[in-house]
């Protein structure tokens, strides 16, 4: 049975979709920016976008009763691949044990002009 869900500790969608939707023990999180919630302001470097971003991850996460530990797959994008590695440095610790299965694309350009978006899977 699907299910949406939502939560207000992660940015409200800006478009027609669900932060969320779970079905059958799987939990499909739309991708996220790091627009933070409480302020609506996006920081200005790519260490604290992608915190930000895992962070609203990590809210719905909790929000749906799932952890990190969950997520089978994350699909990343950046507006410029040169950042590639200070995103992994921040992305990696909230992977401590088994990190997922991933892709990472260099994109043109993100909604609001953000340098990340990360959308995830997760199982129980």
């Amino acid at each position: 049975m699907k299910k949406v869900i939502n939560t207000d500790k992660a940015p409200k969608a800006i478009g027609p979709y669900s932060q969320a939707i779970e079905n059958n023990g799987t939990l499909f999180i739309s991708g996220q920016i790091p627009v933070d919630p409480s302020t609506g302001k996006v920081a200005d470097n790519i260490a604290d976008q992608t915190r930000q971003v895992m962070e609203n991850i990590s809210a719905i996460l909790t929000e749906a009763g799932y952890t990190f530990d969950n997520v089978v797959l994350c699909n990343c994008l950046l507006d410029n691949m040169d950042n590639f590695k200070a995103f992994n440095e921040v992305y990696a610790k909230y992977f401590t044990a088994a990190p997922p299965a991933r892709a990472a694309f260099g994109v043109v350009k993100l909604p609001m002009g953000v340098m990340v978006e990360v959308e995830a899977i997760a199982m129980k």
